[in-house]
Parts: C-alpha cells; sequence; structure tokens
C-alpha cells in the first residue's frame, strides 16, 4: 500500500498541512449554509453512502484508514492477484458464452469469435441448450489444443465431460494441451433447480472427473463453483462470495475424500463472479475473494502457492434491462472495466442483448470488442493491480471480506452449503436482501436508466430468439431469478397489452401552471415518472388557469392529470384548478410535489388525491394509476 511520508507531499512543502479536523469544519460549514446538515452528525457521517452488507462509504479516505496488508501479486494472501504478473502479460482471456441449440449455427458463432478476439469457449449443453451429442460439430474446425472450452450442461455435465474427453481423444490433442473446464458443480445445480436429492450421485461424479483431469489432463479443471445462480437470486456482494466460499470447502471435502489431496482438490476449481456496473465494489469483490479463498487454502493445509484463486467475472445478467438494451453497452463496459482491473483471470461480456433472448451477431461483437478496445487501446491490462494501494479500495476490500467470511461461518454452522440450500437459509437470506433492494429500486433511489429514469416510450422494440431456460427447463424450487428491471417492466407490459389492444397507450395530462421557470421542472419530473410506467404524458403549453387547465384536460384525452409548478403559484391556484380537473372528469388528480401539511389538507380538499415527490415509491404510483385507468 502507498502511503503518504509524514510531512506532506513534498510539492507543497510551502504551505501547512491540512488535517483530517480542518476538512470537517469546512465541509460542516458548507453542509450548514446548503441546509443540508444534521445536527449532532459529523460531515463525513452526513455525506456517506449506505451499501449493502451494512458497509458505508465514506466521503475521504486517508492513510489513517488502515486496511490489512495486501501482500505482493501472485504471493499470499493473493489480493493483488492470483499470479506475480497478474494479466500484464496477455491480458485476460476474452470467454464468449454460446448458448444457440443449433449446433450449425453455433459453430459459425464460435469460429467468429475465435477469429475476432475471443480466446475461449462458454457452452451452454443439455435440457434446451445444445445437445450433448452435438459437442463435436458445434467445435469443428475449432483448434481445441489452443482455444479452452468450458462446458455449463446443468445436470448432463458426466456426460458432457465425457464427450468433450473423447472428442480431444478423436482428434489427437495432446492431454497437456487440454484447456478448459468440464463446468460440473453439483451445488449450482442444487440451487438452479431445487433437486437437493442428488448432489451426492452428483458430487461422487464430479470428483471422479477431478481425479481423472489430475491425473491426465494437468491443463484441466473439472470443477466450476458459481455464484451467479446467488447473484441472480439477489444476493449482495458478501452473500455471493460468502456462498461461494461455502461451495468451494463443500468441493475440496469431497475431492479431498476422493482420494485427491488438498493442493490437487484445489486445483481442479475455477470461481466464477458476476462483474457489475458498481465499478469499485466489484474490484473489491474479486480482490477480497481471492484473499478469502487463500485463507481457506492456508486452514486447510495447502501449500502457500496452492490458494491463488482462478477467476472467471461475468458481466451482471441482473443488471441488464430488456427497453432500451442499447444502454446495457454502457453498463457491461464499466463491469469489464472493474472485472480487468479486479484481477479477473477471464472475462465474460455478456451481449446487450441478452435478457431478450439469443444475441445475434452484432451484439456478440460489441461484446467481444469491448474486451479487446480495452486492453489493446486502453492497456488496462499492462498495470497489476492498478487500485492497489487506494485507501478506499483497499478499505472496502477489506470490510467486504469481513462481511463476506460472517456469512460464510454462518453457513458452515448451519451444516455447509449443501444444508444451508436444503433447509432455506439461503433462500430466504438472499429474499430479504432482495427485498430490500427491490425497495431502493421500487423508490428510484437506485436509478436505472431507459426504465426508472428517462425512459423512451416511443423506441422500436428489439426481437431476439428464446434463448433456453437458464433455469433447466423450467425445473422447479430452486432458487429464483431476478432483474433489476422486473417491477418496471411489468408496468411496461400493461401499457404495451393496452396499446395492442386499444391502439394507444394509457396517458396522464401535465397541467403546467405559470411560466416555464415555475413549472418545467417538476413537469419534466412527472413526465419521466409516468412514463416509467408506460403512461404517456401529455402538456398543453397555454395552461394558464384553472379554466384553461379544465379544457386542456378534455382536449387531451387523458383520465389523470398531474399539477406541476412552484410553490408559490401552488398556493394561488392549485386548489381551484384540482377542482376544475376533477369536475372535467379526471378520476385521479396528482400534484407534483411535497407540501407542508396545512397546505397538504388544503389540496386534498379541494380535490388533489396523491402528491408524487423524488423519493416515493414510483412502482406503488404507477401500478394504482394503471389499476384505476383499467389497464389489464
Amino acid at each position: 500500500m502507498t502511503v503518504l511520508p509524514d510531512h506532506g507531499l513534498p510539492l507543497a512543502d510551502e504551505f501547512p498541512d491540512a488535517s483530517r479536523e480542518q476538512w470537517q469544519r469546512l465541509v460542516e460549514g458548507v453542509l450548514h449554509k446548503a441546509g443540508t446538515a444534521v445536527p449532532g452528525t459529523p460531515a463525513e457521517e452526513t455525506l456517506s453512502t449506505t451499501l449493502q452488507d451494512g458497509i458505508a462509504t465514506r466521503p475521504l479516505y486517508t492513510a489513517q484508514d488502515s486496511a490489512a496488508e495486501p501482500g505482493y501479486p501472485g504471493f499470499p494472501p493473493f489480493t493483488r492477484a492470483g499470479r506475480p504478473e497478474g494479466t500484464a502479460r496477455a491480458g485476460w482471456d476474452v470467454r464468449q458464452r454460446h448458448a444457440r441449440p443449433d449446433p450449425k449455427r453455433t459453430n459459425e458463432a464460435v469460429l467468429a469469435d475465435l477469429e475476432n478476439g475471443v480466446t475461449s469457449l462458454w457452452l451452454l449443453v443439455g435440457g434446451s441448450g445444445l445437445p450433448v451429442s452435438a459437442i463435436p460439430a458445434a467445435l469443428e474446425g475449432v483448434y481445441l489444443d489452443l482455444a479452452p472450452v468450458v462446458l455449463d450442461a446443468g445436470p448432463e455435465f458426466d456426460a458432457a465431460a465425457r464427450e468433450l474427453l473423447s472428442l480431444y481423444e478423436t482428434r489427437d490433442v495432446p492431454a497437456h494441451s487440454a484447456l478448459g473446464n468440464l463446468g460440473a458443480d453439483p451445488l449450482g445445480l442444487a440451487a438452479r433447480t431445487g433437486q437437493h436429492s442428488g448432489y451426492g450421485t452428483w458430487a461422487a461424479a464430479a470428483a471422479e472427473l477431478a481425479a481423472l483431469c489430475h491425473r491426465e489432463y494437468p491443463g484441466l479443471r473439472a470443477l466450476t463453483v458459481d455464484a451467479l445462480p446467488y447473484h441472480g437470486a439477489g444476493a449482495s456482494p458478501a452473500q455471493e462470495l460468502g456462498a461461494s466460499l461455502a461451495t468451494g470447502v463443500a468441493y475440496l471435502r469431497e475431492l479431498t475424500s476422493a482420494g485427491l489431496t488438498v493442493d490437487a482438490a484445489l486445483g481442479q476449481l475455477e470461481f466464477r463472479y458476476a462483474a457489475t456496473a458498481d465499478q469499485f465494489l466489484t474490484i473489491a469483490k474479486l480482490r477480497a475473494a481471492r484473499r478469502l479463498w487463500a485463507r481457506v487454502a492456508e486452514a486447510s493445509g495447502a501449500a502457500p502457492t496452492a490458494g491463488a484463486q482462478r477467476q472467471h467475472a461475468v458481466t451482471s445478467p441482473v443488471m441488464m434491462t430488456r427497453r432500451d438494451p442499447w444502454v446495457n453497452m454502457l453498463r457491461t463496459t464499466v463491469a469489464c472495466v472493474a472485472a480487468g482491473v479486479g484481477g479477473a483471470d477471464t472475462v465474460t461480456v455478456l451481449p446487450f442483448d441478452d435478457a431478450l433472448g439469443l444475441p445475434d451477431d452484432f451484439a456478440r461483437r460489441i461484446a467481444r470488442n469491448t474486451s479487446s478496445i480495452l486492453m489493446e487501446e486502453s492497456h488496462l491490462a499492462r498495470v497489476i493491480d492498478p487500485a492497489g494501494g487506494s485507501w478506499y479500495v483497499e478499505q472496502l476490500t477489506d470490510e467486504l471480506a469481513h462481511a463476506a467470511w460472517s456469512w460464510f461461518q454462518e453457513i458452515e454452522r448451519a451444516g455447509g452449503q449443501a444444508a444451508a440450500l436444503r433447509s432455506g437459509l439461503i433462500a430466504e437470506r438472499l429474499s430479504a436482501t432482495w427485498e430490500q433492494r427491490s425497495a431502493d429500486l421500487a423508490h428510484r433511489r437506485e436509478p436505472i436508466t431507459g426504465v426508472s429514469e428517462f425512459p423512451h416510450l416511443a423506441e422500436q422494440g428489439v426481437e431476439r430468439e428464446a434463448a433456453p431456460d437458464a433455469r433447466l427447463d423450467g425445473a422447479g424450487g430452486g432458487l429464483p431469478t431476478v432483474r433489476r428491471d422486473d417491477a418496471f417492466e411489468a408496468l411496461r407490459a400493461r401499457s404495451d397489452a393496452h396499446l395492442a389492444a386499444t391502439g394507444s397507450r394509457p396517458r396522464a395530462f401535465l397541467a403546467a401552471l405559470g411560466p416555464a421557470a415555475a413549472h418545467t421542472a417538476r413537469a419534466s419530473f412527472a413526465a419521466n415518472l409516468f412514463q416509467a410506467g408506460g403512461i404517456e404524458t401529455v402538456q398543453d403549453p397555454v395552461t394558464v388557469d384553472a379554466a384553461t387547465a379544465a379544457e386542456a384536460f378534455t382536449r387531451s384525452g387523458a383520465t389523470v392529470a398531474v399539477l406541476c409548478s412552484s410553490d408559490k403559484l401552488y398556493a394561488e391556484q392549485a386548489a381551484d384548478t384540482a377542482a376544475a380537473l376533477v369536475s372535467a372528469g379526471a378520476l385521479r388528480v396528482f400534484l407534483a410535489g411535497r407540501p407542508g401539511d396545512e397546505q397538504r389538507e388544503t389540496y386534498l380538499r379541494a380535490g388533489v388525491d396523491e402528491f408524487v415527490f423524488a423519493g416515493g415509491d414510483a412502482v406503488a404510483v404507477l401500478a394504482s394509476v394503471l389499476d384505476r385507468m383499467g389497464v389489464a
């Protein structure tokens, strides 16, 4: 960690050092002037942002904020990198995911990807995905000694692994040149499907594959510790890490019981994590994951070098939106930056249309080029652990590691990952976490560009072929899959159905009172809010009083109205205008703003039904409006 010398920056020697206390006093003065100061609360606490897992980010970090020593890249605790060179030698492995069931089209896509920057393949096999027997056809023309193949075959992982190994033999691929991962993940399979009774059989098959790989294929791993089922069910970063640790420990027990040494068992595991558009949290999560796994390896009696975690980062499916999917390109770019800076060995950028179905050629091209641009043009992989030494990142890594370890210990006390899944402990905790996050999304404290903020009702929809069921052909009882846009997507779907049935969308009239300077801010807020629910907004530019507002409302064809203006004009005109709108037939009248108690009662008596304001429950408001409009 880089720490400034006690006497401060040499270039600032002529100036007196500023203390943290001085900074706090100055900031408190600014907060008082802005009217945002909280009596008795320090400035740093007022400006702090609360994250999940009981972690808060502060506005200032200095050398006083101590964290655990991160060590050196490639050495325990591997916080800074799993290898001494990190990804600086050749960059990270660019892994593209293929889920198309048609082997011919999959082969065409695979070859196109490998010719244009992709360095390894991730195949969804079995179920409604690519048939196991079609693996050879899908990999026709692929140099298997150069391109690692990673399988994701669900309950058919053993058959898929044997098919791939048979293909290596058929094509005379040297055993030491077979690279990738056979994708066995019994606990991830149980988490996704709820089929806990099959765990023992799956674990035995996975252990047999691991022994085979260790014995005959030194470059091939057998098991994937996939944290995506937990992330996809709404887990917080610490919960995702804790579940992956518990899963990894369970696999170590299975493999060592089957006869592998601890070091050999560690060498058979690859960890898969989600990378989100919260770049610093993703960086800290990947660094913390390596540190935590090194601690597990140490406690298991492994050799110091055996505890380096092999990481595969995948841009988060939870953050991908179905509306305005082009914005997903920005989200995945930031997530890819975070994964690279965080030291992931392998990165998969999901195509921007992933939430809509099977990606087209353009979407796959953009996905693979994201990594290429970041490595070749931005030179992101040329620095080992570029975030290392940042007091903020080091502190966040430390706090996240402690939170994850606590959750991991709780899972172990419950009997381990398999028992915690069977008992419902994990599902219950993840549900509670997602419920809290859903509230933040509904209140737009966590905005979603293009969905809850700046929606575009007239956008042309993007149509894609349906993708194979990620829940393995609808197997019930497993962890749910969630997306950030779920609640707003349901509202927009109601609006789409109404449009299809009637030829028009539900409509709200914005009664903008007074000059533009008085009403623009709140009219923009109201338009943004109602359009997020699929409700078209209409605004008459000549609304000047109650009578003209009522006339404009009648002409608009809307069934609800929203008053938009300044507090001063509300006091003068809101009551009369609300009454006029009710007389004109408005089913519901809203007022954009949060008036005091006395004014609020006056407006309610005049006919205002509800108040909409920043921080309110947008989903609840919009759902009730659609209900009142008769939108099924």
